[in-house]
């Protein structure tokens, strides 16, 4: 299974949704959160040219944020990103 990183806050109610998610689904993933590491949050708009979060990465696949993550899902594309 490829690695799964969420990039997140600890206010953030989408970023809990994401991490319920891949708990509900048994989907291990690190959660990375850019609001105690400032490092961190350059680190993820250089990856995702975005600034909000969740920034989701399955591998090195831009998922996106929980609503992008629930659109993979119901397109059944989750499960082909996370295959090593």
């Amino acid at each position: 299974m490829k690695k799964v990183i969420i990039y997140s806050t600890k206010i953030c109610p989408y970023c809990m949704r994401a991490k319920n998610f891949f708990m509900k689904k048994d989907i291990p993933f690190e959660d990375i959160m850019i609001d105690q590491d400032p490092d961190q949050m350059r680190i993820m708009m250089e990856k995702s040219k975005r600034q909000s979060v969740p920034q989701i990465f399955i591998g090195d696949y831009h998922v996106g944020g929980f609503d992008d993550l629930i659109e993979h899902d119901m397109e059944g594309k989750l499960e082909d990103l996370l295959r090593d």
